[in-house]
């Protein structure tokens, strides 16, 4: 059994990676009194951390910088009965990597925390890998961007029962904590690799949520003519109260809004400009995470969903208008030959105050439509898989320190989740039924606003149609599925037999001779 103090049981920690992460995971982690082993392949970031070391004066434990990877690993040795490893490096070949120049210092008992963005399939891999020398591979979503390595993540172990039970303290002292219950956002997820599963579909339900938000600025911008001071303080108020109180997201999109260029910029000198306009006009348009391999867990968890049979529009549109946005050059060459209309403003701005508040509840719509889908395809993994995940306890863990914490929904998911734990449709339950229902009004009317005045809203618009078809009884699939007979005798079910309506999902008895071969 652990001790009471897990800083004792481990003493040392090591530190693969020291990119953003990576450096803050090391400096929480002496903070907290362990002493801390750091190697990365790049030279200069080893360097930036000793530098930090010596200047630092809130570290508890001693950090050491490591250029060779043999010396890292020996440096953790007799510190405590195992050594502990996290892992904050690019997601495949990376991790596989650095096992393989390890694991001849690997001991029967050790624990390696795979906390980078690793596809699920790949963790369980490398679980059976190491497990043939007694080595328990953890892997462990690390929510919240590099602020929350530094203050406190939601993470998302998932492994070995026995390792998880070892390294829980030292995680629950760590992790981002509940900041109206003070509970330690950190969970033992389940087996295998439901840890980097349930990370990759909270990536997910960020991308829905990401654009949703941009889609939402974008309304207010060039729809109704809002500088960046009015949008941000719309997002102030609609984060202080209501259905998108103390929203992550909402609030940091506040803080964009705000920030202007200054002479001196930050400390890098980002943003220096002596016309005190806004840092949010030196973007560029262009997400490129997706398209040059850095960030693979949006596209596995759309993968994921059309392999499980999951429908995930708002996460889906959501990826494809970032795909679209990160080859800019094919888009401006592109737009020479679509002339397509760039959004304009909203002719009906009569009620101004009715606008907002349709967007408002568009928005949160939107939003909750994103968590319906990410925990739909999480409850139907964990079935598929045998996992037995606790949806509520997800929950629990993206009170704080993630990127997709939203106060009001987790209220509203949290006790249905808690109570029923094979829920696998989240509109089963009546609370959440009932909040789509009376937003969609609001939904609907902000998407046919937004098409006539040519806004973009690619996430939002999937939200809306995925409550028409979800809740849908005449889906005009009954022509798709006659067509499909048609030319491929794909045979059909019939409306009102008991047995085939509604009956189970797979193919029907019946097929029709449209056209004789």
């Amino acid at each position: 059994m652990p001790s009471a103090d897990p800083v004792q049981t481990f003493k040392r920690i090591g530190v693969v990676g020291a990119g953003n992460m990576g450096s803050m995971m090391t400096f929480a982690f002496s903070e907290l009194g362990l002493d801390v082993s750091v190697w990365d392949v790049e030279k200069k970031n080893i360097d930036q951390i000793l530098d930090w070391a010596k200047k630092s004066k809130n570290a508890k434990g001693k950090v050491e910088g490591f250029y060779n990877i043999d010396e890292f690993t020996k440096s953790l040795e007799g510190k405590s009965q195992r050594k502990l490893f996290i892992f904050s490096i690019t997601h495949g070949h990376p991790a596989d990597s650095v096992l393989s120049m390890i694991k001849h210092d690997l001991k029967k008992g050790d624990i390696i925390l795979d906390g980078g963005n690793e596809n699920y399939r790949r963790t369980e891999r490398r679980q059976k890998e190491c497990d043939a020398i007694g080595v328990s591979w953890i892997g462990m979503g690390v929510s919240g961007g590099y602020q929350s390595a530094r203050h406190g993540p939601s993470l998302s172990p998932g492994g070995d029962a026995k390792a998880l039970e070892l390294v829980m303290p030292l995680l629950e002292q760590y992790s981002a904590k509940d900041r109206k219950t003070g509970t330690p956002c950190v969970t033992r997820i389940g087996p295998a690799g439901s840890g980097h599963f349930v990370k990759m579909v909270h990536n997910g339900i960020e991308g829905g949520m990401l654009s949703t938000l941009s889609e939402a600025w974008s309304y207010m911008h060039h729809g109704l003519g809002m500088d960046y001071d009015k949008i941000g303080n719309i997002f102030t108020k609609w984060n202080e109260s209501g259905e998108l109180r103390n929203n992550y997201l909402v609030q940091i999109g506040a803080d964009i809004l705000r920030t202007k260029r200054t002479p001196k910029g930050d400390y890098k000198g980002e943003g220096a400009s002596r016309d005190n306009g806004w840092v949010l006009d030196d973007v560029l348009d262009k997400v490129v995470q997706d398209d040059d391999g850095t960030e693979g867990t949006p596209f596995w968890s759309l993968m994921d969903s059309a392999a499980r049979h999951v429908s995930c529009p708002t996460l889906a549109t959501a990826h494809y208008m970032r795909i679209a946005s990160g080859n800019r050059d094919e888009r401006l060459r592109a737009s020479k030959k679509l002339h397509m209309p760039s959004p304009k403003p909203i002719e009906n701005t009569q009620d101004h105050n009715k606008l907002l508040e349709n967007l408002r509840r568009a928005v949160y719509c939107s939003f909750l439509a994103s968590f319906c889908q990410g925990l739909e395809l999480i409850a139907r993994a964990s079935e598929d898989e045998g996992w037995d995940i606790d949806l509520g306890r997800c929950l629990q863990i993206w009170r704080a320190g993630c990127i997709i914490q939203s106060e009001y929904i987790a209220d509203l998911l949290q006790p249905a989740l808690t109570s029923n734990k094979r829920l696998t449709n989240m509109k089963f339950v009546d609370e959440v039924a009932r909040e789509l229902h009376n937003n969609f009004e609001a939904l609907k009317e902000t998407v046919i606003e937004g098409t006539m005045s040519d806004q973009y809203m690619p996430a939002i618009s999937s939200s809306l149609e995925y409550l028409k078809y979800e809740g849908g009884t005449v889906l005009p699939t009954k022509f798709m599925e006659a067509q499909m007979d048609y030319f491929g005798a794909h045979a059909y079910n019939k409306p009102g037999i008991p047995g085939e309506d509604p009956g189970p999902v797979k193919k029907g008895p019946h097929h029709y001779e449209w056209k004789p071969a």
